[in-house]
């Protein structure tokens, strides 16, 4: 099976399909992805680019709200927060701070969510 995404006039996912792989192959029985984007046209209309769960095509899997960027070739999330730089190679967000190397270890477990206001993690006490 193969996924593709439907964009809007801003390159923007409304919404991802499953397309059976006999609706992208060729007369070899070859996918191919300007084929599956005719199928997806020709029954919904408008703009296609597949996409895949494991990030071998376009870098991310598409969800509804992501972008696809072409300078990059890649479905990006929207950014979350203004702070944050796309890194191009991955097409993720990335903080201006790295997370502290300690998230996720220790009992209880350390978490961390970013603060804008202040550009930095902050650590969000838990108890057992």
């Amino acid at each position: 099976m193969a996924h593709f995404a439907q964009l809007d006039e801003n390159n923007v996912v409304t919404q991802v399909i499953v397309v059976a792989n006999s609706d992208t192959a060729d007369a070899n029985g070859v996918e191919k992805e300007y084929i599956g984007a005719a199928f997806c046209e020709r029954l919904f209309g408008g703009t296609w680019k597949q996409t895949s769960y494991n990030g071998k095509i376009r870098k991310n899997y598409a969800g509804i709200g992501c972008t696809y960027r072409a300078d990059i070739d890649a479905f990006v999330a929207p950014q979350p927060f203004p702070s944050w730089v796309l890194n191009n190679d991955t097409a993720q967000w990335e903080a201006p701070t790295p997370m502290p190397a300690d998230a996720g270890t220790g009992e209880p477990p350390k978490h961390y969510s970013w603060d804008e206001a202040t550009t930095s993690w902050r650590e969000i006490k838990t108890t057992l």
